[in-house]
C-alpha cells in the first residue's frame, strides 16, 4: 500500500534531497540553478528551511515514502497568522512522480495546517508554463480552482515570487476538513 510520512528537515536528508533536486525533470520545473541543486546549495535550503519555521514564516517537511526513502518536500510557506494563510508549494523527485505521492503528501500536511496550525486557507499555484502541477492540483477533490479574481493580492503576490504568470487556487479549511473525516480511517 503507497504510503508517506513527514519529517522535519534534518541536514542528514541534504545528499538526497541534492540528487533528487538536480534532476533535470525537477531541476527545470522549479527553475533551479546547478548551484542550488549542489551539496551546498541543499544544505543551505534545510538551514534556510529551518530558520523560516523557527521564526513561523513557514512548517516544510520531507516527503518519504513507505520504505523511509526521501521522495520530495512539502512546505506550507508565507504563513500569515493574521489572515490565517499560507501558500503551498510541493515537489516530488521524478522517479516517484505519477504514482499518488503528491496527493498523500498534500492531505497530511493540509490536515497540520488546518487543525495544528489553524488556518483558514491554503493557496496551491502553478506557473502556467507547469501543466503537469496544474493537472495535479485540479485532481484534488478538496481544492477550489482559478481563484485569482477573489484573491488578487494572493495571486499578484505568487505572480511576483515566481516571476511568471500563474493560475491559483485555494483549499479552505471547512472544506478539506470534511473531506478528510470521510476518507481517513
Amino acid at each position: 500500500m503507497l504510503t508517506v510520512s513527514l519529517a522535519p528537515h534534518n541536514i542528514i536528508y541534504a545528499r538526497e534531497l541534492s540528487a533528487l533536486s538536480a534532476a533535470a525533470p525537477v531541476k527545470d520545473a522549479l527553475g533551479l540553478t546547478s548551484e542550488q541543486t549542489s551539496l551546498k546549495g541543499s544544505i543551505e535550503f534545510i538551514e534556510f528551511t529551518l530558520e523560516q519555521e523557527r521564526i513561523g514564516k513557514q512548517y516544510s517537511r520531507v516527503i518519504l515514502d513507505e520504505s523511509k526513502t526521501l521522495i520530495g518536500v512539502i512546505t506550507l510557506k508565507d504563513i500569515d497568522n493574521t489572515s490565517k494563510t499560507c501558500h503551498i508549494g510541493t515537489w516530488i523527485g521524478h522517479p516517484y512522480w505519477g504514482k499518488g505521492y503528491n496527493a498523500l503528501a498534500k492531505s497530511e500536511i493540509l490536515y497540520t495546517a488546518f487543525t495544528d496550525l489553524e488556518l483558514e486557507y491554503v493557496f496551491a499555484g502553478a506557473k502556467l508554463s507547469n501543466i503537469r502541477s496544474q493537472k495535479a492540483q485540479e485532481n484534488l477533490p478538496y481544492i477550489r480552482i482559478g481563484v485569482h479574481s477573489e484573491f488578487p493580492k494572493e495571486h499578484l503576490q505568487l505572480e511576483a515570487q515566481v516571476n511568471s504568470p500563474c493560475i491559483l487556487n485555494v483549499i479552505e479549511r471547512e472544506l478539506f476538513l470534511k473531506w478528510y473525516s470521510n476518507h481517513t480511517i
